[in-house]
């Protein structure tokens, strides 16, 4: 098996998505539209990935900072996909094995469908291979252009296709794997013959046929796949599309999820076996449920929160950066901040952390077998003991806290 890198092109501005950050960084559930991109190389044994940035590039590298595999490569002017793929020639002038080259604002690629394309072309013993998606609307889009027997003969820029050409719905979506000595080989002969007067990756294509090296094309992208994010519309349709993806990921695995048009779920989160999700419950960020709790209906999740075992969390129930031990249960309308919170400890409704102090954010602390009584309110830093008892419509400070000694169901007030 060959080696193999890739290049993902990264460098753009975009101005439909009328943004001042970098395009490659707008999130899709939670996540840079170009770590879905980075995920799927590495999936399919990349080894070594190349990454064009231009507008705002300290900005992307600060986004991936401590990604070993990453190298950042720097077009400075923006010339097209050729040119941004030629930006890499230094780094791979000795490369003997296999380059990918994709977009960076694709996230809803499939390492799959990666895999697929790679078996392609190590099957063909071809020198360059693309995998294109069939549109119903292909508008936009290159197409792919085949003679008769279904060879492929070059791939058409929407721009400069022919009326024809423009009622072709195979596209080509910007998926291509070649031997790298070919790739450079044919960017070397690439000129700006087009209406856009850039330097196109797919000219150098048509120059890889014309040397007569064997260049294959393989239907293997899902439609939803071939979209790319362009506009504020696009990237909501991907987070849609991807949300889908990783509801039915966790419904696979033994979660239930009531209502899931109504339900948002960050694509870091990891939620275990027998979990029901309610409706209008939002999760955010680095968040891990454990197994047969329950969360909401309108519970939030924020990012740095650990549910273990058997937690029930109900209605408008909040959690942030904190860790609820086995059994702890806040069924109504409590806020939960920078705490930990021991087993089987009942948090009763409108009870809250009062974390921020208005200049730093404190810690709670809440020991096992614990009662906080409704409308309670916990002014951290704070240590509360094993079996202490919170009366409902207490403030609890350090001090008062401290008259527990550790006594099972005293109440504290203040």
């Amino acid at each position: 098996m060959s080696e193999r890198a890739a290049i993902i092109l990264a460098a753009g501005v975009s101005s439909r998505m009328n943004t001042m950050m970098p395009k490659v960084l707008h999130e899709v559930c939670g996540r840079p539209m170009l770590a879905y991109v980075l995920d799927a190389c590495r999936q399919v044994g990349v080894a070594k990935i190349y990454v064009v940035i231009g507008f705002s590039a300290e900005q992307v590298k600060e986004s991936f900072d401590g990604a070993g595999d990453i190298e950042w490569v720097v077009q400075e002017k923006q010339l097209g996909t050729a040119h941004a793929v030629l930006c890499c020639r230094e780094q791979l002038k000795d490369f003997g094995g296999q380059t990918l080259v994709l977009c960076g604002d694709g996230p809803l690629i499939r390492s799959a469908t990666l895999r697929t394309l790679i078996e392609k072309h190590e099957s063909e013993q071809s020198a360059a291979t693309l995998a294109t998606a069939v549109l119903a609307d292909p508008s936009g889009y290159g197409r792919i252009v085949r003679d008769a027997y279904g060879n492929m003969q070059g791939i058409v820029e929407h721009s400069d296709c022919t009326n024809e050409q423009l009622a072709i719905r195979e596209v080509n979506p910007s998926y291509y794997l070649f031997n790298n000595k070919v790739l450079f080989e044919a960017l070397d002969k690439v000129q700006p013959d087009n209406v856009k007067k850039e330097y196109y990756l797919t000219d150098a294509m048509a120059g890889i046929i014309r040397t007569g090296h064997k260049v294959v094309a393989v239907t293997a992208v899902l439609p939803e796949e071939a979209m790319g994010v362009n506009s504020r519309r696009q990237l909501s349709e991907a987070s849609k599309i991807m949300q889908r993806r990783i509801q039915q990921e966790l419904m696979e695995n033994g979660v239930t999820i009531v209502d899931p048009d109504n339900t948002w779920i960050d694509a870091r989160a990891k939620i275990g076996q027998d979990t029901v999700i309610e409706p209008f419950t939002y999760i955010h960020g680095e968040v891990t449920i454990g197994l047969g709790c329950r969360i909401g209906p309108f519970a939030y999740l924020r990012n740095g929160t650990v549910l273990k075992n058997n937690v029930v969390l109900g209605v408008y129930t909040e959690v942030k950066n904190s860790t609820l031990d086995d059994g702890v249960r806040a069924r109504h309308h409590s806020y939960i901040g920078d705490a930990t919170i021991g087993r089987d400890v009942n948090i009763g409704a409108g009870s809250i952390t009062a974390n921020y102090d208005g200049q730093e954010v404190n810690h709670t602390n809440v020991g096992d077998n614990c009662y906080i009584g409704s409308g309670a309110i916990l002014i951290a830093p704070l240590d509360i003991k094993d079996g202490s008892h919170v009366a409902s419509g207490t403030v609890v400070s350090q001090e008062s806290a401290n008259e527990l000694g550790g006594k099972s169901k005293s109440d504290v007030s203040q």
